[in-house]
């Protein structure tokens, strides 16, 4: 396909300064390494999340991935590859990842911005809602079958069953 129109990203607002002011309005945790990168630690209800966002602006493009603190040992890693293919069959936006070199389980989201004169305060809200939601829904499932001896078929059971109100 031709490129006919630059793919350089040119933003009046960087993304990356609107989430930053979403990050400290939930007074998570965040390091800001540059202008285009930024990494922020948010506490759920089973783990820790470590969010990472990055903007390309070559690609006209940000990265977001949710590290979900939880270390997946050698002799099952096979299970958990098996589990993440099957929960990212039922996701509409982003896909679940396994990160070798970190040797655990992450949510990963890319957005596409050319053209787009940027990212309102409001998507990046749901790129971040969509993702904690993903992480909490999943993670005991992960926790069962990396832990617990669970098979696959059950773990992801346990993950669809869907709850009304808490214990």
């Amino acid at each position: 396909m031709a490129n006919v129109a630059s793919r350089h990203l040119d933003l009046s607002v960087n993304p990356l300064d609107v989430l930053e002011e979403l990050v400290s309005a939930n007074d998570w945790t965040f390091n800001r390494h540059s202008d285009s990168e930024l990494m922020a630690i948010v506490a759920g209800r089973w783990c820790g999340y470590h969010m990472h966002f990055v903007l390309q602006r070559e690609m006209s493009a940000m990265f977001f991935s949710c590290q979900l603190d939880l270390r997946v040992p050698d002799t099952k890693k096979a299970a958990v590859y098996e589990l993440l293919a099957l929960v990212n069959e039922n996701l509409w936006l982003g896909h679940f990842d396994f990160g070798s070199e970190e040797g655990a389980p992450m949510y990963r989201h890319t957005l596409p911005l050319r053209g787009a004169p940027g990212l309102s305060a409001e998507q990046l809200e749901d790129i971040v809602d969509v993702a904690l939601v993903e992480c909490e829904r999943f993670y005991p499932a992960l926790q069962l079958v990396v832990w617990g001896g669970r098979s696959v078929a059950d773990a992801l059971a346990v993950a669809r069953m869907d709850t009304v109100g808490e214990a």
